[in-house]
């Protein structure tokens, strides 16, 4: 039996605001083990809105089995990459935007760590719109509302509930992805056999075959929607392991967590997207609450609950790393107060999108492929810089300009620049107005903006190869110099 005063400790501790900032992570306090990766990561991608991602992959024009294995490769490579970047935050004890430094420079960094912010911010924002959108499509279902007021009170809950979460931080954060993964999961199942009878696979299977470009498109898509959606916080959750933690743990448990429930979800989006072209155009306006139409009315309660606990999963890792993005990128505020400052932008992006604006999934792909061209760059060059690093990091050093790892690392910061605006050219997003001047370069070859390569989003991958081969070559002295200092300990496992 359990001493009632060990669980009021422990109590204390889920709920005591994080005092841990951008600190490195000492090593008293570096505790558990790689498995415990799975929990913030399987609860943080266990949604409903998986399931949208089928409507959306076949909204490039292609085959269940060409989305099918677009799904496959773009979700598990992107999250593998995702485990690789977790790596950083058990070799440095650091968030992910601080050991961005090593190749950036101290302050040169804080130009990826904009980017970082501004990301997570529109992530956070995004999941906030869905799940209030969901909340409103259920009520009205269910003969409840659904107008202007159910939304403004969804959002006013599931607001604060993530804004809690960020502001109280780490412990917190780790106790509800477990119980979010819990109840998620089984609810989950629960609607995949309510509706399984609607899936026609005489229609799915009809449907007829795209080209390559437009599959390529598809697999861009899913790779940004998916694991290049998180690389940039990757290694805020690794950062409080022991440094002796296995290597293949990290990377297997987080691709692992990750990547498990959005290959069911998506897989099972797609037979019910392809069975039903009308549930496919109700889902670009409203991708969660579309799925609730074909619910018995005694079930859109639980689905309800399903859905917005599984967005609110993933809005919590968003916010808790966009306020540590935000201190790297030299804002001097308290880690909560960063939180706090990002959950209120979160709730004023919402209220725009929510009653003022309209298009939701137009803005928001633009959004995810205009940013997902830098962070995929960044990605590359973290990657290489890992790949050339054979030592543990100077955690110390990451907090002074003087250190090793310098104040501004001109080299990697015009690859990215070059990657941002190579990849910008070979991209375009019609659906949003705003982002018309991409897609620059299409017209060398590629048969210009309305050619078969205009939505193959080819920049989002140019961005990652491009950045990584380059910081690997450029990179590879510069990391020589700095670790020819000391003689740190090498972990391989």
């Amino acid at each position: 039996m359990s001493d009632p005063r060990h669980a009021s400790r422990t109590d204390r501790r889920v709920f005591a605001v994080e005092t841990t900032g951008i600190d490195v992570v000492k090593g008293s306090h570096r505790r558990g083990r790689a498995r415990e990766l799975f929990w913030p990561w399987f609860g943080a991608n266990v949604s409903i809105l998986g399931l949208s991602y089928g409507a959306f992959a076949l909204g490039f024009g292609i085959s269940f089995w060409q989305a099918f294995f677009a799904g496959l490769a773009g979700i598990t490579f992107s999250f593998f990459l995702c485990g690789l970047i977790a790596l950083a935050g058990k070799r440095g004890s650091a968030p992910t935007m601080v050991l961005s430094r090593a190749p950036f420079g101290v302050r040169g960094n804080r130009i990826p760590a904009a980017l970082s912010w501004i990301l997570t911010v529109g992530w956070e924002t995004f999941l906030t719109v869905t799940a209030t959108l969901a909340t409103a499509t259920v009520f009205r279902e269910l003969g409840w509302g659904g107008g202007t007021l159910t939304k403004a009170v969804a959002l006013a809950v599931v607001g604060t509930l993530i804004v809690l979460a960020g502001v109280i931080g780490f412990n917190l954060i780790m106790w509800l992805q477990t119980g979010i993964t819990i109840i998620t999961g089984v609810l989950t199942v629960v609607y995949v056999l309510l509706v399984a009878d609607q899936v026609n696979w005489d229609t799915v299977a009809a449907m007829p075959s795209g080209s390559t470009q437009q599959v390529i498109g598809a697999l861009v898509f899913l790779m940004t929607g998916f694991g290049l959606g998180w690389v940039n916080l990757a290694a805020d959750y690794s950062r409080y392991l022991p440094r002796e933690t296995s290597n293949r743990g990290v990377i297997g448990w987080t691709t692992f967590g990750a990547a498990c429930a959005p290959l069911v979800l998506f897989s099972f989006g797609l037979l019910l997207a392809g069975s039903s072209p009308n549930l496919s155009e109700a889902i670009a306006a409203d991708p969660i609450g579309a799925l609730a139409a074909a619910l018995p009315t005694w079930f859109l309660l639980p689905f309800a609950t399903v859905a917005i606990l599984g967005l609110v999963g993933g809005a919590v890792l968003d916010i808790y790393s966009s306020g540590l993005a935000l201190l790297a990128a030299g804002v001097r505020v308290r880690r909560h107060i960063a939180a706090l400052i990002d959950g209120i932008i979160m709730v004023l992006g919402t209220i725009a999108i929510v009653f003022i604006t309209s298009n939701f999934l137009g803005q928001f792909t633009g959004f995810l492929i205009t940013l997902g061209v830098p962070i995929a760059g960044w990605c590359g060059i973290m990657l290489a810089d890992m790949l050339n690093r054979k030592h543990d990091y100077a955690d110390e050093e990451l907090f002074t300009p003087r250190g090793r790892y310098g104040n501004i690392q001109w080299p990697p910061i015009f690859i990215l620049l070059a990657c941002t605006l190579i990849g910008w050219g070979l991209v375009t997003n019609t659906m949003a107005g705003w982002l018309d001047w991409q897609g620059y370069f299409l017209g060398l070859g590629l048969g210009g903006r309305e050619g078969d390569w205009a939505y193959a989003n080819l920049g989002v991958l140019v961005s990652l190869v491009l950045g990584f081969v380059l910081q690997v070559l450029i990179g590879r002295a510069r990391v020589r110099e700095q670790e020819a200092i000391d003689n740190q300990p090498v972990y391989m496992h």
